[in-house]
């Protein structure tokens, strides 16, 4: 077969516009001024010194510090850092490696694989098709994926395993929050059935074909992240009639300029692709997990992972959401639709995986909603997402705050980097906007 790209297995202000058609001499005098110089592909990035939107330099610094330290300990190869506020990057840092073993620097532009940092953005294509009117939150999936319609729930009971229909259908905003049940691989079912795990070519294949096995638990009933996304993606080909890395490319990536994104990695950009690590040995220092090379391209476009980015492009996603919607004079969303994509969905429903609890869920992103229960150092009303190779991005309204973190580390449970990157971004502010009016809060209301 030839080879043509990086692909690999499958497994997230409206005051402040960004302009991205500042000139290129502008950007570079002002990259000068604050100390960074960035490679072609992110120049049109809108720079700033950290000062001029209320942030500290001496506090960011003590950001990178902190990323070298944990490069230094080889707890992980290298880290791309970025943190923007008011619009305006302030900090776009490389450090490390991205390949060690060929002695190749991390730089600014490093394509890193996001894995379930896919899901918002597969998440936005699907509320885009909802803002034209094609379904309600609360219409049953069915409507265009037929072959979902009357599931079965296989539920314990004294007797053992039991199947029993469905008390409701699945529907749209089940599948976008991860409370729909279809998690096949954690439900009880026959040796004969688990074959039909299998993942096929394509994603619709694989999931119609999954489409007889029973639901973990009725729908709505409890939050369980996994492969709900999955769904939504194929819900976007189905509702659109396009296959889902056209219509991203076509609806989300070329809009807003995200220009390095894609499932299927040029051969001509996999010199930028960062190598992949895992923790090793009783230090837990790292191995060599995946090596970027040129790879055969994928036909399984998923939604619970699959794309490949940078920071400077998933800089514009994030900013595009913080805006309401648009990002350069390019709309994507409305406002009403981020504010109910940023509001909670599940309730007091637990939402795990997120160190220590206070999350809820919303229609593609977390959102903090108790402080007190996490770990993350975030304040009340931030949102985003992670990916289980290292990345990670916050996004906080009330400050205007975007941070993002890029590396690749297969399991990270045993030190802080994450939380520390995110405490130190929101840490470097020296001008809060807390008692502010706050633009996008949707799920709660605080008086001051």
């Amino acid at each position: 077969m030839r080879k043509e790209g990086f692909t690999l297995p499958q497994e997230g202000s409206k005051r402040n516009r960004v302009n991205l058609g500042r000139t290129t001499a502008a950007i570079i005098a002002v990259a000068i001024q604050i100390g960074f110089a960035l490679p072609a592909k992110t120049q049109q990035l809108p720079l700033a010194e950290p000062e001029s939107v209320s942030m500290s330099s001496e506090g960011l610094e003590l950001l990178d510090t902190t990323m070298q330290s944990y490069i230094d300990s080889k707890m992980v190869a290298g880290t791309v850092s970025l943190v923007a506020r008011q619009g305006k990057v302030v900090r776009l840092k490389a450090q490390g490696y991205r390949h060690i073993e060929e002695n190749e620097a991390m730089t600014a532009d490093a394509i890193f694989v996001i894995m379930s940092m896919t899901k918002p953005i597969v998440s936005t294509a699907l509320m885009m098709l909802f803002e034209e009117g094609y379904f309600l939150l609360d219409d049953p999936i069915s409507k265009y994926l037929p072959e979902f319609a009357g599931k079965n729930v296989a539920v314990r009971t004294e007797n053992g395993v039991e199947r029993v229909p469905s008390k409701q259908p699945i529907t749209f905003r089940h599948v976008l929050t991860h409370t729909a049940g279809v998690d096949p691989s954690r439900t009880v079912i026959s040796t004969e059935e688990r074959a039909l795990l299998r993942p096929k070519p394509t994603l619709e294949e694989t999931l119609v074909a999954r489409a007889p096995l029973p639901l973990a638990f009725h729908p709505g009933d409890r939050w369980r992240y996994g492969s709900s996304t999955d769904y939504v993606a194929l819900l976007v080909e189905r509702i659109s009639g396009q296959r889902l890395d056209q219509f991203l490319q076509q609806r989300v990536f070329g809009p807003l300029g995200m220009v390095d994104t894609f499932y299927n990695v040029p051969a001509s950009k996999v010199n930028r692709v960062s190598a992949v690590y895992s923790p090793s040995g009783p230090g837990n220092t790292i191995k060599l997990r995946v090596a970027p090379e040129i790879r055969s391209p994928t036909s399984y476009f998923g939604g619970v992972a699959g794309l490949s980015s940078t920071a400077a492009d998933y800089f514009r996603f994030a900013q595009m959401i913080l805006n309401e919607g648009e990002l350069d004079d390019v709309r994507l969303l409305r406002p009403s639709t981020v504010k109910l994509m940023i509001t909670n969905h599940t309730g007091d429903m637990p939402v795990y995986g997120m160190g220590g609890g206070g999350f809820g869920f919303g229609l593609g992103f977390s959102m903090l909603t108790d402080p007190a229960r996490s770990r993350e150092g975030l304040t009340e009303g931030t949102f985003g997402w992670l990916g289980i190779w290292g990345t990670s991005f916050w996004i906080n309204p009330t400050e205007e705050l975007v941070s993002i973190l890029m590396m690749q580390i297969t399991s990270y449970r045993h030190f802080n980097i994450r939380q520390d990157f995110a405490k130190l971004a929101i840490n470097a502010i020296t001008d809060s906007f807390q008692l502010r009016s706050q633009d996008i809060r949707g799920y709660i209301s605080i008086e001051r």
